[in-house]
């Protein structure tokens, strides 16, 4: 596993305790799981995502993740409709670990209340968290 340092933690994008990411384009959010997440989840075997249309809440478990260690869920970061889900996962699910904030992205939502985005923490606070200092 990687040291802190080591991590990319880019600093334009939001961050949920449960180690989701999310990105602002314009109207909608896009989200993945964080160098963090993926490095600490070891090799990414299989990706279950949600249908198109689906609606969740902010804290909402979304879908799962499985690596050759474990089973981790997924939580929304906002609430809002799923728009888009990353179906290059379902055949290349190490996209996760290899591009986790490019092609490893794993859904877009239409979100229900973009202020929600201020809730989560920017990238100096998801370090410091991860350093225990949170």
């Amino acid at each position: 596993m990687k040291e802190i340092q080591e991590l990319s933690i880019p600093d334009d994008l939001r961050y949920a305790k449960d180690h989701e990411w999310a990105r602002r384009e314009a109207d909608l959010v896009r989200v993945g799981i964080s160098d963090y997440a993926q490095d600490q989840l070891g090799d990414i075997v299989f990706v279950e995502l949600p249908e198109v249309g689906s609606v969740f809440d902010k804290g909402q478990e979304f879908g799962s993740i499985e690596s050759v260690k474990v089973v981790s869920d997924l939580y929304m970061p906002v609430g809002g409709e799923i728009v888009e889900i990353n179906t290059a996962l379902e055949e290349t699910p190490e996209l996760v670990n290899q591009q986790p904030y490019n092609e490893g992205w794993l859904v877009v939502i239409k979100p229900a209340d973009i202020a929600e985005l201020d809730g989560l923490m920017e990238q100096k606070a998801y370090v410091a968290m991860l350093g225990g200092e949170e």
